[in-house]
């Protein structure tokens, strides 16, 4: 699989259809993550929680690829992540209005796998977005 491949797999699979069987296929073994919203894992299983923990909040979750750049072993993606606020996230009650933000993730492959990844995100721009929608939801 050539690495753009893997990294839309990565982000098709795995966060926009939730699919637990392509972490296995997509992520190595001691796959380390350090994610846009703060989260640390290390492991498929801690990770896969971590997107089941996202997932739930935000229905209809999606990661889209806005650009990908790749050299060797390293793959570079411009991002926005997307869903409908459906439960606590982040310190906010549900809104059941739509949030999205920004990120940038960085990942590193190996022997046709993702084995770290670090995702930085427009945090204050999120933050903003969910008081908006609690204002607008108590009117």
């Amino acid at each position: 699989m050539t690495t753009p491949n893997l990294v839309r797999d990565f982000y098709e699979r795995i966060w926009n259809v939730g699919s637990h069987s392509a972490v296995g296929e997509i992520l190595s073994e001691n796959f380390v993550f350090r994610g846009s919203l703060g989260a640390e894992t290390s492991g498929r299983a801690q990770f896969w929680d971590y997107v089941c923990e996202v997932r739930s909040a935000l229905e209809n979750y999606r990661c889209d690829i806005l650009e990908c750049v790749c050299e060797g072993s390293l793959a570079f993606a411009k991002m926005r992540f997307a869903g409908v606020h459906v439960a606590d996230f982040r310190g906010y009650r549900p809104s059941g209005l739509p949030v999205h933000w920004h990120g940038a993730a960085l990942f590193r492959l190996e022997d046709g796998h993702i084995t770290e990844l670090w995702v930085l995100g427009d945090l204050a721009g999120l933050d903003a977005r969910l008081r908006s929608n609690a204002n607008e939801s108590k009117l």
